[in-house]
């Protein structure tokens, strides 16, 4: 199994290249099934997460094709993936691809929509909480689909198709907002959209969406507003900027020092992060075509946050922030108020020296003046990155085991940070 190790003590100088956003890419290849023509979608990254779903949109009947994959072709740059489901040849999603990547129980939604039924395992538990699915089996309920539970799947029928409505989250969910408004396109009549989730990869995908023909109003607003049409066509759409990425690698150049610029991405993505990471010492600044980010000589300051849906500060930046935070001069506090069991990187820190007591959903991180190097293990995705932030600056080595975690949501990672200095690499085996 794969590990990376770290040196930690060097300063980061130079360019990293964001990469086309996972959470956006996801649904929009999930979209594909909303039509028998070819969506085409640009910058795609390389991601284990991605390669997982194109094997399961083939168990639906999915072709795919990759432009780009020829040696001369940039690495550095995202693929090109035409997808085409001009016959769906089978609208059950099995427990043995669905349990291995969550955002694949999406695909009830044009399932339904297109197809008229659908049968999607429920994907069990996770390892940041239950994360469970009322909120998509109402929204679907509200539409007119019959839904039953049956021997852990979701079987879901919609005949003669499903009928707009209007229909209020209880609480904001992405995934859910994602396949209402992937359900609602085909919808007979108008569907609205209450409490909706406000992210730019909802928006990323209306855009799309409405590139196929839909008539989507309200996308990054709290009310989205679906007239429904009878079929959808082909497109051509680029995927956004992983803002997480780019929150990611602004935490790693804070915490190590340096002047480092993100190219290809938008501070409007993350405004609320990108002004956190200011108040913690960063100098962010806009640039052409990226951010430069530049950590001033005052030392890291000890900043208190609160996760939120956005435009709030990100939950899939928590554990970055936290890592940066064990190197501040004073106290802060990090409310989690999204995921209930988002703290696990917390005992790992700890291995690297950090001092973290938590008390529910809040803990309290206090700056210490050095961490130390150490084996540590990665839980998730966004802890893993969390303890290669902390072994950049961690006195000797650091080792981060399970990087199967990280290959789900960071291409490249390990090239991108050598080539602005650190000592980073990857251990096969």
């Amino acid at each position: 199994m794969d590990r990376i190790r770290i040196r930690g003590g060097n300063a980061l100088n130079g360019t990293i290249p964001i990469s086309g956003a996972k959470n956006a890419a996801l649904p929009l290849m999930i979209a594909s099934l909303l039509t028998d023509d070819t969506l085409t979608l640009e910058n795609v990254p390389h991601l284990a997460d991605v390669e997982q779903l194109i094997r399961i949109l083939g168990n639906h009947g999915v072709d795919y094709s990759v432009t780009g994959k020829r040696l001369a072709h940039d690495p550095a740059s995202g693929r090109t993936i035409h997808f085409n489901a001009r016959t769906i040849v089978d609208t059950t999603a099995p427990y043995e691809l669905v349990s291995k990547m969550r955002a694949s129980f999406w695909v009830i939604g044009p399932l339904l929509a297109r197809c008229h039924k659908a049968k999607v395992s429920l994907p069990g538990g996770c390892a940041i909480g239950t994360r469970p699915v009322d909120l998509f089996i109402d929204g679907l309920r509200a539409l007119g689909a019959t839904i039953d539970i049956e021997a852990g799947y979701v079987v879901a029928e919609a005949k003669g198709g499903l009928v707009g409505n209007r229909f209020r989250f209880p609480k904001v969910s992405v995934g859910a907002t994602h396949v209402m408004l992937m359900a609602a396109s085909l919808a007979k009549g108008e569907t609205v959209i209450e409490n909706a989730a406000r992210e730019p990869e909802i928006v990323d995908l209306a855009d799309c969406l409405n590139a196929m023909g839909a008539k989507i109003t309200g996308a990054g607003t709290s009310a989205i507003t679906i007239d429904g049409v009878t079929a959808l066509s082909g497109a051509r759409h680029r995927v956004l900027p992983d803002r997480i990425e780019t929150g990611t690698y602004a935490i790693a150049a804070a915490m190590a020092g340096g002047d480092v610029t993100l190219e290809g991405t938008r501070a409007s993505l993350l405004t609320a992060a990108l002004e956190t990471l200011g108040q913690a010492g960063a100098e962010i600044t806009e640039v052409e075509n990226g951010i430069r980010v530049v950590r001033n000589g005052n030392g890291i300051q000890p900043v208190d946050v609160t996760t939120d849906p956005f435009p709030g500060f990100p939950t899939d930046l928590q554990a970055q922030f936290m890592a940066l935070m064990t190197r501040s001069q004073g106290v802060s506090s990090i409310t989690e108020t999204i995921f209930e069991n988002r703290f696990m990187h917390v005992q790992e820190l700890a291995r690297l020296g950090a001092k973290i007591s938590l008390a529910g959903q809040v803990a309290r991180v206090e700056g210490v003046a050095q961490l130390k190097g150490a084996p540590v293990m990665a839980t998730d995705l966004r802890a893993s990155v969390s303890l290669v932030i902390a072994g950049l600056v961690a006195e000797g080595e650091t080792e981060v085991n399970r990087v199967y975690h990280l290959d789900r949501g960071f291409e490249r990672l390990e090239e991108k940070l050598s080539a602005c200095g650190a000592e980073v690499e990857r251990i096969s085996g």
